[in-house]
């Protein structure tokens, strides 16, 4: 049974969210370092993605993909390091969200979408003759407007 993925602008939204808990949980942490640094890593990852929530869009959405997984395992890896102080507390919060960025990035769809052939109103139809009515319709109320009252012709 296949599952339905999250889109990616939803991704991206709770990146941006995850990277700004991070960035907040640093700022009330003695400790702000770790959580700080992974907060501006996730937005970064975030704004610089081809996406629909994407400040820059300088990456596609597969090189975000594998990027995601690298932050992913950072996280956890920077909430159990030794080599720089962080609090308990701020630790706590690197792996819990850590854990919600692996759902969220497990639940996404990556795929492109791919821009199908364009539609072209030449060969007729119905929609090229209502758009040619409609076309019609607006120039004879324009040139309706435009021509002085006292002309009658």
């Amino acid at each position: 049974m296949a599952v339905a993925k999250r889109p990616f602008w939803m991704h991206q939204m709770v990146e941006y969210v995850l990277g700004v808990a991070l960035i907040a949980s640093g700022l009330q942490s003695p400790t702000p370092i770790v959580p700080g640094v992974l907060g501006l890593l996730i937005i970064a990852n975030a704004a610089i993605t081809k996406g629909p929530v994407g400040a820059f869009r300088l990456l596609s959405k597969k090189v975000h993909r594998v990027i995601d997984v690298f932050l992913i395992v950072l996280t956890f890896v920077a909430a159990f390091q030794p080599w720089l102080d962080t609090e308990s507390g701020a630790r706590l919060i690197v792996v819990f969200i850590g854990v919600v960025y692996a759902f969220v990035w497990w639940q996404s769809n990556f795929t492109e979408k791919v821009k199908g052939p364009k539609v072209s109103a030449e060969g007729g139809g119905r929609s090229a003759e209502v758009g040619r009515f409609a076309g019609r319709l607006v120039g004879n109320g324009v040139n309706a407007v435009r021509r002085p009252r006292g002309d009658d012709r």
